[in-house]
């Protein structure tokens, strides 16, 4: 990277941060940063990153062309390339900057830049395939699609879509396929163990989630060392007398549903061979499926299935989980594994091409065409009655994605009726279903097409002459 060639001043794009970016923090939290791996940030501006990232104890440096153009550039586990791509205003400059910071990654190369929906927040005039700012600096505002499909044409790797905006190229096709694994299933906390006895209870824990027993590569080197006197006819003995046999079929039944997901987002997005599958999954195939040629022959139908309106529709009428409306499933994040498998598959292929949000608390999946939105409601757990924050929507036809904001909106839409959004199971539905039956003895329902935002919902509650306390309805101290 150097200083740009048309005029444009990039160093002034260069922020000042106390905290880590929003990129680094989804590659911590995705586990992608890890205190083993070396890091390079390449492009590291004034090096918020690199100082957050020290202050964790990461073997990091930072490159930057103005500020910190004497660092040694070396190749690194993971390289990070943060709001970089979207400053350089010579297109042949830009695919060399992602071509030199490919080269640096030895295992995972973290893109991120700024979307097109941004562009009410760039004041500038046209200039080649972006804008020129009053500051004289440039801005190129991807399509989120647009920019994995050009980490992908300039890398040659298979790229993942992290979150909106933010995308990883993988070198290593293992690191890659135990992402995908971590997405799709979370690694499950084993319980502590101290002893002999709360390393079988731990075990039989497993054993019951999993609907099978681990690898000694599964399990956590405490476990395996406390259990290591035991021989292995006693240790399979003591699981069969303390493991739930209800338990264990459930986990079995979920490991299947769950391994087929996997596949089936795997075809989406490259499908390896059984050894490159990380060793958890191999062993689910091993113990739920014949072969793993039948397990890809039952996930890639699974994937055919999602093509089918008739189908999916089906899926949403008996999902045990989430509001059906006559456009959509509207489903709680803490309730997406309630619902159906070709449900959890349609919104994993969205995040996978896309991005997920960090943010969200609802996901919206359409009946007619294929579209995912995450919407936004930050207070769904204090609120009666939550106001959206924020609608991020990806088409699975097109692959494009937009973002609406409600920050600045003087009458947003909330929600109503909270508990059918959940599993009935869920410790708060008893709480939220008694709130929206005092509402409807109320007859603040009475008018649906009224109450949909603020306005119009406080409109309801003074012509009812309610008001809410918390989770409570009560009258108001004016109403006649």
């Amino acid at each position: 990277m150097v200083e740009g060639l048309w005029g444009s001043d990039r160093r002034r794009t260069a922020i000042g941060r106390l905290a880590l970016s929003v990129p680094a923090r989804q590659a911590l939290a995705d586990r992608q940063l890890m205190p083993e791996r070396t890091v390079l940030d390449y492009g590291c501006g004034r090096g918020g990153d690199v100082k957050a990232l020290e202050r964790l104890d990461y073997r990091v440096v930072g490159w930057d062309p103005y500020y910190r153009s004497q660092t040694r550039l070396e190749a690194s586990d993971v390289v990070l390339l943060t709001y970089v791509l979207n400053v350089i205003e010579d297109p042949v400059e830009r695919r060399r900057t992602l071509e030199q910071a490919w080269e640096l990654a030895s295992t995972l190369l973290v893109v991120s830049a700024r979307l097109t929906w941004e562009r009410s927040k760039v004041r500038g005039e046209e200039f080649g395939d972006g804008l020129l700012t009053s500051r004289q600096t440039f801005q190129h505002l991807f399509a989120a699609s647009e920019l994995r499909q050009y980490v992908e044409e300039v890398t040659g790797a298979r790229v993942v879509g992290a979150a909106p905006g933010i995308v990883y190229a993988f070198k290593d096709e293992g690191a890659r396929l135990s992402y995908l694994a971590h997405r799709v299933v979370p690694d499950a906390e084993w319980l502590a163990s101290k002893d002999t006895a709360s390393a079988v209870s731990a075990l039989v824990d497993f054993v019951e989630r999993r609907g099978r027993p681990p690898r000694i590569e599964e399990m956590p080197r405490a476990v395996a060392e406390l259990l290591a006197h035991l021989k292995p006819g006693e240790l399979k003995r003591l699981v069969r007398d303390g493991a739930d046999a209800a338990r264990v079929e459930a986990g079995a039944k979920q490991s299947t549903l769950n391994t087929l997901l996997y596949l089936a987002v795997e075809l989406f997005n490259g499908r390896g061979p059984f050894a490159s599958l990380p060793v958890g999954l191999q062993q689910d195939v091993r113990s739920f499926f014949s072969s793993y040629k039948e397990a890809c022959r039952r996930a890639d139908r699974l994937l055919l299935k999602l093509r089918d309106d008739s189908y999916v529709r089906g899926a949403m009428h008996a999902s045990a989980a989430g509001k059906l409306t006559p456009t959509a499933l509207y489903v709680h994040r803490r309730a997406m594994e309630r619902i159906p498998t070709v449900l959890r598959l349609y919104e994993h292929c969205a995040s996978i091409a896309a991005g997920r949000p960090q943010e969200w608390t609802v996901a919206k999946l359409k009946h007619d065409g294929r579209a995912v939105s995450w919407l936004d409601y930050p207070d769904f757990d204090r609120d009666p009655h939550p106001r959206i924050a924020s609608s991020y929507l990806v088409d699975l036809h097109t692959l494009e994605a937009s973002h609406i904001s409600y920050a600045s909106s003087a009458n947003r839409p909330l929600l109503h009726r909270k508990h059918e959004f959940l599993a009935p199971d869920d410790a708060d539905v008893p709480r939220y279903q008694r709130l929206t039956d005092a509402e409807v003895r109320a007859g603040l329902y009475q008018h649906p097409h009224l109450i949909g935002t603020e306005n119009g919902w406080n409109a309801e509650l003074i012509r009812c002459g309610r008001q809410l306390r918390g989770h409570r309805l009560v009258r108001r101290p004016d109403a006649v």
